[in-house]
């Protein structure tokens, strides 16, 4: 394996990484600026190189992937909405983590039957 196709692997997993770091230290200064920093279209990019990496630059490839990022973005919002509201309520973590994956599944489920009750896939 090249360097640079070494560094296509790994170059998203170390800039995640950091990520996290940032968002650790900077939430001991500002909550605010955690939160910004944590929804910061920052996975978005890292998985466009990614893919662009791995299909070459497809732009058949690329379209298809935005477009189903574009579509699952709705679920990712239902997901923190119901944390937001679990988190209102006074629960622990875990509950209301839980409670974001099942709105999480339950609104892809819903997102993916009506695409293909549309006939979009």
């Amino acid at each position: 394996m090249s360097i640079s196709e070494t560094w296509r692997n790994v170059g998203p997993v170390i800039v995640s990484i950091l990520i996290i770091i940032a968002v650790a230290i900077v939430r001991a200064h500002s909550r605010t600026a955690a939160a910004v920093l944590a929804t910061m279209p920052i996975n978005v990019p890292l998985a466009l190189w990614v893919v662009y990496a791995g299909a070459g630059g497809d732009r058949a490839i690329m379209e298809q992937f935005t477009r189903a990022m574009l579509i699952a973005i709705g679920p990712t919002v239902l997901f923190i909405l119901v944390v937001w509201l679990a988190a209102r309520a006074g629960w622990r973590l875990a509950p209301m983590l839980a409670a974001g994956y099942a709105a999480w599944a339950v609104g892809l489920a819903a997102t993916r039957l009506i695409l293909q009750t549309l006939g979009r896939s």
